[in-house]
């Protein structure tokens, strides 16, 4: 077994919540470990469309989690190592459009720009001007110039390289098993490559938090939530922002287990376009649904009708980390000193990963934190099972 000086934190899961944790706890010099049973970006991150988004939330902590995340993704990349800087980094905005009533989006981006947002309504042919190749059925569309892009995997495995380059480690293809105790505070987490000394240990294991919860003797709340994505052949620029329907915003606040779709669509750098998107709670069957694939097609061609002369190259799915409540779980376990989660993010984990690493950062330096941690505590009735 490798060994090494003992690392203050392990930190469980290589995903994007687990790097965005690690490179705030080392750029404040907090010695970290980050250990996966797979690889960086391997699980959860690589099947994700890289959202960085302000549009898709109500008001309340989920949003404000967001607004500050959007800002400390700019601090983030700055504190990127040069020869990984290169993220794809897009700040292309996104465009919410209805084709019904207008009224309900209309109230939504009331409520945000109340709640500090900047969102933008446009008429018909303003909606056209951003987007020329939308349906003209579109009654009414907003404008999130602060909605993001990033490529998920490049920008996860940028974050632990600055890991790397202050002294941390990452270690791949080993899994945590469980974690040792000693007069109730962690001090070291049992792998499949022997025992690992620390201080404190980190649950960001996505989807799968729920069951290393269980191993950790601390069980919180966490599910799997299936999504699928298309993926097009690659086209000249045709879609310039993000662009959804509206109702992916109730889609993503439903806690519903059947089937969900609704439209989105965007391009990325090399010219392909991503359509999704799906929620389903299945467990962790990864099983390819066809009849997902052709409500996701023909949603995106009622959206873009030039998609409907488009090939479809690929499609793929993961599964996300879904609490019952909607919220993220950040902060301490009261149960087990020295267990920390950073969990529950579903589909946004993408756009929330710098503000938790933050969070997480402030609240194990005991630090004042930059938002209020309290909703998305530990020990809240829907997160702690009996």
């Amino acid at each position: 077994m490798h060994r090494s000086a003992t690392p203050d934190v392990v930190v469980v899961g290589a995903g994007m919540v687990g790097a965005a944790c690690a490179e705030a706890l080392s750029a404040a010099g907090v010695r970290v470990l980050v250990i996966d049973r797979d690889g960086p970006a391997a699980g959860t991150t690589a099947a994700g469309e890289g959202n960085v988004l302000v549009s898709d939330k109500e008001p309340g902590p989920e949003l404000e989690l967001a607004v500050a995340s959007r800002a400390e993704w700019d601090v983030v990349r700055g504190r990127l190592p040069e020869r990984v800087a290169d993220v794809e980094w897009e700040a292309k905005g996104g465009v919410v459009v209805a084709t019904g009533d207008p009224e309900p989006l209309t109230v939504f981006a009331a409520k945000q720009r109340e709640a500090g947002v900047d969102a933008r309504v446009l008429r018909p042919a303003e909606v056209f001007e951003l987007e020329p190749l939308l349906t003209p059925r579109v009654t009414i569309g907003v404008h999130y110039p602060d909605d993001a892009q990033v490529q998920p995997v490049l920008a996860a495995t940028a974050l632990l390289a600055a890991v790397r380059e202050r002294g941390g480690e990452v270690r791949s293809g080993i899994t945590a098993l469980g974690i040792r105790q000693s007069r109730g505070r962690v001090v070291g987490v049992d792998t499949s490559d022997g025992d690992i000394a620390c201080g404190a240990v980190l649950n960001a294991c996505g989807p799968w938090s729920g069951a290393f919860s269980v191993a950790a003797g601390a069980r919180i709340e966490v599910l799997p939530r299936r999504g699928m994505i298309l993926v097009t052949a690659p086209l000249p620029e045709c879609v310039r922002h993000k662009v959804y329907d509206a109702d992916y915003v109730g889609a993503v606040g439903s806690g519903d287990a059947e089937l969900q779709t609704s439209t989105v669509v965007e391009s990325t750098r090399a010219g392909t376009v991503l359509i999704g998107s799906s929620r389903e709670r299945i467990g962790f069957d990864d099983t390819i649904r066809v009849r997902v694939l052709r409500e996701l097609a023909r949603k995106a061609m009622g959206l873009f009708p030039f998609l409907g002369e488009v090939p479809v190259l690929r499609a793929y799915g993961g599964f996300r980390p879904y609490a019952p409540d909607h919220l993220p779980v950040i902060g301490q376990d009261p149960r087990v000193h020295g267990l920390w989660h950073a969990t529950g993010h579903e589909g946004a984990g993408i756009g929330l990963a710098p503000s938790t690493g933050r969070l997480i950062t402030e609240l194990f330096l005991g630090l004042a934190p930059h938002l209020d941690p309290a909703p998305f505590r530990v020990d809240r009735p829907a997160v702690i099972a009996a």
